[in-house]
């Protein structure tokens, strides 16, 4: 008789010994199943498929938008009399060449004069002033580097204590709100997922909320792939019994 233990399967090891000694037993053989092998490039196909698909809606989403810009152009010049029929991408060149030429404008000084007195007499104007002035100043604040709104990535208990979400801090001076709650207050945005366009605005005491070392791009690649895409922790703290280590080796 042999001395050597009996090999007991491990319920969590993925490798059952049996399949190790027989290699065309019952697991191989499901393996080797023709739906299985379907299943299998079915899935390799859609990894391939489902990106350039998103790629290509997004991209066409945004060109049908920029296109729009043709209704700026007299109906006599538009392709359609000029050449007969619609020409794709027109707008688009059209709308790059418009925002090109309206920045060298808005840099110039008599330029920028002219913006800046046309924009105060909108401001001007019920209703459209105020949403005129607010998309002005949210523009400034993302587009630019005027303020810190989504330039933080960072940690909160929402929708309840003990569960946590991703936000970013839109804005930090809220005088009003911090004399009446007697506290340090920032404003965070928690977006949803897979449309970060949408969220909730939340008030958080800056206490609660953990700032994250992640980037503005990696937090929105993770909301957008609904988490599956998470970013890799690059700045993460060395542990006394890993620096031992280290320096032992040599």
């Amino acid at each position: 008789m042999s001395n050597e233990p009996p090999i007991i399967p491990d319920p969590q090891d993925p490798k059952d010994p049996q399949d190790l000694e027989d290699p065309k037993g019952a697991k191989g053989t499901r393996e080797r199943h023709p739906a299985r092998v379907f299943r299998n490039y079915l899935i390799g196909g859609l990894l391939i498929w489902i990106p350039i698909m998103i790629t290509v809606w997004v991209v066409r989403f945004l060109s049908g938008i920029l296109d729009q810009s043709l209704v700026l152009v007299p109906p006599p010049w538009r392709p359609e009399t000029l050449f007969g029929t619609y020409i794709p991408g027109l707008g688009i060149i059209l709308s790059l060449l418009l925002l090109f030429l309206t920045g060298v404008l808005v840099k110039n000084l008599f330029g920028g004069q002219m913006v800046a007195g046309i924009e105060s007499l909108v401001r001007r104007i019920p209703i459209v002033g105020s949403v005129y002035g607010g998309a002005k100043t949210f523009s400034e604040t993302v587009l630019t580097d005027k303020g810190r709104s989504f330039k933080q990535v960072v940690m909160v208990q929402f929708p309840r204590v003990g569960v946590y979400g991703i936000g970013f801090i839109t804005s930090e001076e809220l005088e009003e709100v911090q004399a009446r709650t007697a506290e340090d207050v920032v404003c965070v945005f928690v977006p949803t997922t897979p449309n970060p366009t949408t969220g909730f605005l939340v008030l958080f005491p800056r206490d609660e909320v953990t700032a994250l070392d992640m980037t503005v791009d990696e937090a929105f690649k993770m909301l957008l792939t609904l988490g599956v895409v998470v970013p890799s922790w690059t700045k993460r703290p060395v542990k006394a019994a890993d620096l031992a280590v280290q320096q032992a080796d040599p």
